[in-house]
């Protein structure tokens, strides 16, 4: 069997950049509070009229040059998304269109911050079948758009971007997607959810609740129930990738705390230097965090041949998720 391959990454993110600074003039908070919490210091954040597609179609541009082919060549397309822009068509069929990508089909993914390694659990389960496609997934949101600024416990994390890969099971080159692992607890979602828009809470002008549109979050709770699901399902990919956990060279962590990210890499015993950490400057994507990173961190250098690369997910619903790449 053909192993799955990443054989391109690309990211996008919208150009205004809001920092702790910014946040300070609208907001009970200050630069030393958000930074000793979260480690954030700026986030992109979309301007009115900007949705998902305005940022998934560049990134998805950037993985296929990557990867040496044309939209005409994709077989498949999966949007890991909260924030398609609209409900229907959905945000695979927008980038579908937008891409001139004919010849694929297209559907989203619903699983939060983990929605790109849900992507690629469903990318490499196909591949095994008909290696010979190529599949662009795309991860990320434009999480702005639900964001209490009233509430800075959550307003302060979250930030706009979106990243793709493409990958296929045919050809010799690319970076070899050894393992997946996914998880879920709906039994907690209401730890991190959005009440309304879905038919619970339909919109309608006669009762209509703006609250209802935007996130909330018991971050205490998150915070435990991150560290312990990503760890475990990390060695879960660890395992089935036949590697032992010493051979991790480098993580790619969802970028939602600089504390969880601390932790996760004291718990692998992996020093900080070799984890890739961006948050800084996009604060938490939601599922465009993984993406973006891996983007960035092949086309910075930081990932080289031979490494052995961890993805860690944890977000809303509750779901999680790890892969282990080989990078050759």
């Amino acid at each position: 069997m053909s192993p799955t391959r990443i054989t391109g990454t690309g990211s996008a993110a919208p150009r205004n950049v809001v920092t702790n600074q910014d946040l300070e003039k609208i907001m009970d908070t200050n630069d030393e509070w958000i930074t000793q919490r979260t480690g954030i210091k700026s986030r992109h954040i979309a301007l009115p009229g900007e949705k998902f597609s305005d940022f998934a179609v560049p990134a998805a541009r950037q993985a296929m040059a990557l990867a040496g082919i044309d939209a005409a060549d994709l077989d498949m397309i999966i949007c890991g998304t909260l924030t398609p822009d609209t409900r229907m068509p959905s945000g695979g069929c927008c980038v579908q269109a937008l891409l001139d990508a004919d010849r694929a089909f297209a559907f989203d993914v619903c699983a939060a911050c983990s929605g790109f390694v849900y992507g690629l659990s469903i990318a490499d389960r196909e591949l095994r079948f008909r290696p010979d496609q190529q599949i662009l997934v795309v991860g990320g949101d434009v999480v702005s758009h639900h964001v209490d600024w009233r509430d800075r416990a959550t307003a302060v994390l979250f930030g706009d971007g979106v990243g793709a890969a493409v990958l296929t099971g045919a050809g010799e080159t690319g970076h070899r997607l050894l393992s997946v692992e996914l998880g879920s607890n709906g039994k907690l979602g209401e730890l991190l959810n959005i009440r309304g828009i879905g038919s619970a809470a339909p919109v309608t002008a006669k009762d209509y609740d703006p609250d209802d549109n935007y996130i909330r979050m018991q971050g205490r709770e998150i915070f435990k129930h991150a560290i312990k699901n990503m760890v475990e399902i990390s060695y879960r990919a660890m395992k089935n990738a036949g590697i032992e956990p010493e051979q991790i060279t480098k993580i790619i962590p969802h970028q939602a705390n600089l504390r969880i990210i601390e932790m996760l890499a004291k718990q692998f015993r992996v020093p900080m230097e070799r984890v890739f950490v961006n948050i800084q400057s996009y604060g938490n994507t939601s599922a465009g965090t993984i993406p973006i990173a891996l983007d960035e961190a092949a086309r910075g250098g930081f990932l080289e041949p031979g490494d052995m690369v961890l993805l860690t997910v944890f977000g809303g619903g509750l779901t999680w998720g790890a892969a282990v790449i080989e990078w050759e």
